[in-house]
């Protein structure tokens, strides 16, 4: 699906978050390597599952050494809504405009249906893709295998 391969740089983005704050790849370089995960849509049903799930594993995740972080195409206002109604306390970042540019950049971007395919990286201390993994909507037994497997590799 993705011509990234294991390795390879990531490609660095900005994006705002559900505060309205940038957060860059870039910033994370030679401290914390980071989990980023496209998915496609805030509040519909799986991605609402994802994202909880997440937010009920972060410990996980999010170490001394790790960072989380989601990225949809929904705009920051929504993603604002979709964290509070939620409880989800890790960044959500809005690819909204240009719009998918950075699901582009990471070649997870679904052209029909306007939004990224599901997708994980760890991207390591370096900027190096290290671990990644695609899905097309996962069941709730393959998104509990997901996890486990994403904090296996942070």
């Amino acid at each position: 699906m993705t011509g990234l391969r294991i390795g390879d740089p990531a490609p660095d983005f900005t994006l705002r978050d559900q505060f309205g704050q940038e957060v860059s790849l870039s910033s994370y370089r030679g401290t914390k390597a980071v989990a980023i995960l496209f998915y496609p849509y805030a509040f519909s049903g799986v991605c609402t599952g994802e994202m909880a799930g997440i937010r009920d594993r972060l410990a996980e995740f999010m170490t001394f050494d790790t960072e989380v972080m989601a990225i949809s195409c929904d705009p920051m206002f929504a993603l604002r809504a979709f964290a509070d109604a939620d409880g989800l306390n890790f960044p959500l970042l809005s690819d909204f405009w240009p719009h998918g540019e950075v699901s582009r950049a990471y070649d997870v971007f679904d052209e029909r249906n306007g939004c990224p395919r599901r997708s994980s990286y760890v991207v390591d201390r370096e900027g190096a893709i290290r671990w990644a993994v695609h899905h097309s909507m996962p069941e709730g037994r393959d998104l509990d295998e997901h996890l486990r497997q994403l904090a296996d590799a942070v």
